[in-house]
């Protein structure tokens, strides 16, 4: 809930030029607006933050790389966009390659994943971002900013019933140092930034392409470890990163130079 509050403070404070210039717009699409950030943002993750405690972090790793597919399959379903051996190809690799840093290396230990509500939620949590993803294509049209000040209001409002839920059930925190920078730190980065550059890839190439980059998560996070917590790189971790990139790139190359999918 602060990240969100916090963001749509700063994301109001700079771009509130835009908004009134579509403000006419935004209001005629308020509810599309507003139920757009609350699962793209809201509801996805506190469904991860809540799937991770009770489900181990693997389980959630390797769900979290489904979301491409789902992707695809509602793409297909709604708007009847055609998927090619390539694209699918690719999206293989990519899962492989997620699959592959997920279980350290041990593809056999996926076989041992037990389902749980934690597996059920994250896989909830999935089809919510993919089901996000592909109703972007029928947003509005206003500037990008207008629409991540309208969204940022639906997550936050999206975000008040799980608050409100943690705070009666006696879970609630009160925020000390490292968390309020934990809370500027989450604001401008995946609240803002990385939100911000999502959006804006569906609109450039599209929801299929774009949400094929979300394969990287785990490769980043990997990267992350080695870099900041001072974890081991070991060989898989390469292997790894070649077959996602290798499956984005090959997913990549019918869409060169054609309209986006």
């Amino acid at each position: 809930m602060l990240r969100w509050a916090f963001a749509l403070v700063t994301l109001s404070a700079i771009d509130w030029r835009h908004l009134r210039v579509d403000w006419r717009t935004v209001r005629l699409n308020a509810l599309y607006l507003l139920i757009l950030g609350a699962i793209g943002f809201a509801v996805f993750n506190n469904a991860v933050y809540s799937a991770v405690t009770f489900t181990s972090g693997i389980n959630v790793s390797v769900e979290q790389g489904a979301v491409p597919m789902f992707i695809f399959v509602a793409n297909f379903l709604v708007f009847r966009l055609k998927i090619t051996a390539q694209q699918v190809l690719g999206l293989i690799l990519s899962l492989v390659g997620v699959v592959l840093v997920s279980s350290h290396g041990e593809p056999a230990r996926i076989l041992a994943m037990e389902m749980n509500i934690g597996d059920v939620i994250m896989i909830a949590a999935c089809v919510a971002y993919a089901g996000y993803a592909v109703a972007l294509r029928r947003k509005p049209p206003i500037d990008w900013r207008s629409l991540m000040i309208a969204m940022s209001t639906g997550a936050l409002v999206g975000s008040l019933p799980f608050s409100v839920a943690e705070y009666m059930h006696g879970s609630f925190l009160p925020p000390d140092r490292q968390g309020w920078l934990i809370v500027l730190i989450t604001t401008i980065f995946p609240s803002i930034l990385a939100q911000m550059f999502f959006v804006r890839d569906v609109e450039l190439i599209g929801a299929n392409r774009a949400g094929l980059f979300i394969n990287l998560v785990p490769i980043f996070g990997m990267l992350l470890s080695v870099i900041v917590v001072g974890e081991t790189l070991r060989p898989y971790h390469a292997v790894a990163v070649l077959l996602v990139f290798g499956g984005i790139w090959l997913a990549e190359r019918p869409a060169r130079g054609s309209q986006a999918a």
